[in-house]
């Protein structure tokens, strides 16, 4: 805006200055060309003047006749002398001449315009002029004008601008003060969001999904953290009394061992699930190293039934396979092996009747579907199948500690790819791997 109203003023002022030097060049120009009508040879001569020799005198200016060489032979009663110096008088003899400087008996600096006129028997030379009193005031008292209006203009545009300013940004600050009271933890508590339907107001909004977002993670951590220090403590708890059994005087050599061999399984437990925390941590971070090989999916189920082939027969139950022999994926097969084992293992655990693996492909990827003949999963299973220690049961549940699904899932996407629950037409829980295709030979 300054350098607007600036730009605006430096125009208005060199046009206000060209105007007036037009009006009194026109002014003294009108004025020579009388006089030297009146002294010329077409003219009456000084002698003939109506004043008898003497030039009027005019309030607009001031006019001289002088010789070449500068002797004044006529004027107005102004001035004190001859208006020009002898050189100037001699150039102005020869061709017309504009001069601004100081003139004695004028107020100020003085525009003078001299030329020749021939006359009998010579030549004579006329000068008009006019004070550049009254235009320096005009043009000061505009400079004035503007610098106080000028001034006055950008104070009253920065004011409104700021009043303007801080009522839009209103929201954001009022926004930023309930930013600064927000504590992650403390409910649905979110930003204001202003009446206006613009940016802010979009912004507002966007940072408040931001906030859900946070809040619903920070309380997935806060459960992974409670449920995870729970699971640490039981078997900590029983390795501590194991232990502490084992100490004690006039226990046997059974009973010792049985103690020792209890606190040998706690503490198998406490390293799986010391392993399958650090698994989740680092595919949260993306860093769950891989080795994919081009592997044939068939012999990888057939090698998962295998596994588990012995403890399926203790409950009377029995493991299919239906795969194609040609299919193959590019996968780790060591997390693949994890990935199918932690399936089966929850079939084992919490379903009855065979257990079915399967595979097909599915456009650019290969889709391996471990299935089981149980209750399947309730509504509420089916929401938090995957979640962290997300289990049927109680909290304190021998049977697992609800990391097998989020392993599962981890391994999956750690692959570019997904592990989905399926609704079957048949009773029983499904569970879907969908991994890479391996490129085709």
């Amino acid at each position: 805006m300054v350098v607007v109203l600036s730009a605006a003023a430096v125009f208005v002022y060199v046009r206000q200055r060209a105007d007036l030097n037009d009006t009194i060049n026109h002014a003294i120009s009108s004025r020579a060309d009388d006089v030297a009508a009146l002294v010329g040879p077409a003219g009456r001569g000084l002698a003939r003047s109506p004043r008898g020799g003497r030039l009027s005198e005019s309030e607009e200016g001031f006019v001289q006749v002088l010789t070449p060489g500068g002797r004044l032979v006529d004027g107005t009663r102004p001035l004190r002398g001859p208006a020009l110096r002898p050189a100037e008088a001699a150039r102005a003899a020869s061709a017309p001449i504009a001069i601004d400087r100081v003139v004695p008996g004028i107020e100020g600096r003085a525009r003078m315009l001299a030329r020749p006129v021939a006359v009998d028997g010579g030549t004579l030379v006329v000068v008009a002029g006019a004070s550049l009193h009254d235009r320096d005031d005009a043009l000061a008292g505009l400079l004035r004008s503007f610098l106080i209006g000028g001034v006055t203009a950008v104070l009253l545009a920065s004011g409104i601008g700021y009043a303007l300013a801080t009522a839009g940004l209103a929201p954001v600050e009022a926004m930023r003060r309930r930013a600064q009271r927000i504590s992650l933890g403390r409910g649905d508590e979110r930003l204001p969001l202003p009446d206006a339907h613009d940016e802010i107001r979009r912004l507002g909004e966007t940072l408040n999904e931001m906030l859900a977002r946070l809040e619903a993670s920070f309380e997935r951590e806060r459960r992974f953290l409670a449920d995870a220090s729970h699971e640490l403590r039981t078997p900590l708890a029983i390795v501590k009394a194991e232990l502490e059994a084992a100490l004690r005087n006039g226990r046997d050599a059974g009973a010792l061992r049985e103690s020792l061999h209890a606190a040998l399984e706690e503490t198998d437990h406490l390293a799986h699930l010391a392993e399958d925390l650090l698994l989740i941590a680092r595919a949260d971070e993306g860093r769950l190293s891989l080795r994919r090989e081009d592997i044939e999916i068939r012999e990888l189920l057939e090698r998962t039934r295998d596994r588990f082939a012995d403890r399926a027969a203790e409950q009377g139950r029995a493991i299919h396979v239906d795969a194609p022999g040609e299919l193959r994926a590019f996968i780790d097969p060591l997390r693949g092996r994890q990935a199918l084992g932690n399936l089966v293992d929850n079939a084992l655990r919490h379903a009855t009747g065979d257990i079915g693996l399967s595979a097909h492909r599915d456009g650019d990827a290969v889709e391996i579907d471990v299935s089981d003949e149980g209750p399947g999963f309730s509504a509420e299973r089916t929401r938090r199948a995957f979640e962290r220690f997300a289990r049927d049961g109680t909290s304190g549940s021998r049977a697992g500690a609800g990391l097998g699904l989020p392993i599962v899932r981890a391994i999956a996407e750690a692959h570019g790819g997904t592990a989905t629950t399926v609704e079957g037409e048949s009773a029983g829980a499904t569970v879907r791997l969908r991994v890479p295709l391996a490129e085709e030979r």
